[in-house]
């Protein structure tokens, strides 16, 4: 059974949440507060997090970072925050996905099982079995989920990489900003760009040599990226 945790200070927010979670088979946990929150996932790690932003002990970016310290679980944040900077700051703290309240219970449940499927482990389709991507800096293994950089595993989240192995499948060629969010987030998305933005930026960090001037993944200016080895 899936564990989710909710982390949000209003009750009815919090209370409609567990009923339409616990009736579509979720086993839920909720906290009001930060600190609360992470004691429940220290003690107990979730499967997937739903996350507010307004939290009365700290925000939810601290709560998230602290999450991200130890742990790459799908986090969804949900907010009342609808300003694109603020949006930016929890994916580049580590969220997998925003949804502005007030918010359709049946979206936030489809963005839901996204989350959950991108961090679900997935089996090699036939003939893929040890494929390796090499690049002059790392080693992408396909079959085994893995990056290899300087002689050790680089640590990705299930969205980074999903984003990169799909980039990877497509070596060469230019890959549309559409299809990367609809081939990573799902059907529904399509104009969430700054999504790419952030997490294209957190590839490059992690991968490249020289972030600010990437050799292995390229923007096309207003037409999506290309991964080059």
């Amino acid at each position: 059974m899936t564990r989710v945790l909710v982390i949000d200070d209003e009750p009815q927010i919090v209370r409609a949440l567990v009923i339409n979670l616990k009736a579509r088979g979720y086993d839920v946990d909720s906290a009001h507060d930060g600190a609360g929150a992470l004691r429940l996932a220290a003690a107990g790690p979730p499967d997937v997090v739903i996350l507010d932003l307004g939290l009365p002990d700290m925000d939810g970016v601290e709560v998230l970072r602290a999450l991200r310290g130890w742990t790459r679980v799908p986090v969804l944040v949900l907010s009342a925050r609808h300003s694109s900077d603020e949006k930016v700051q929890a994916l580049d703290a580590g969220a997998d996905d925003y949804v502005t309240k007030p918010f359709g219970m049946d979206e936030l449940l489809a963005r839901l099982r996204a989350a959950v499927r991108r961090a679900e482990p997935v089996e090699p389709a036939g003939g893929e079995d040890g494929v390796l991507v090499h690049t002059g800096g790392f080693t992408v293994d396909l079959a085994a989920k893995k990056v290899h950089r300087g002689g050790k595993d680089i640590r990705l989240t299930p969205t980074e990489w999903h984003l990169l192995e799909v980039l990877v499948r497509n070596t060469g060629r230019l890959v549309g900003q559409k299809q990367l969010l609809q081939e990573v987030w799902g059907p529904s998305y399509g104009t969430e760009t700054n999504y790419l933005r952030v997490y294209m930026a957190q590839l490059r960090r992690k991968l490249e040599a020289d972030p600010s001037h990437p050799r292995h993944f390229i923007t096309e200016p207003g037409m999506g990226y290309r991964f080059e080895t």
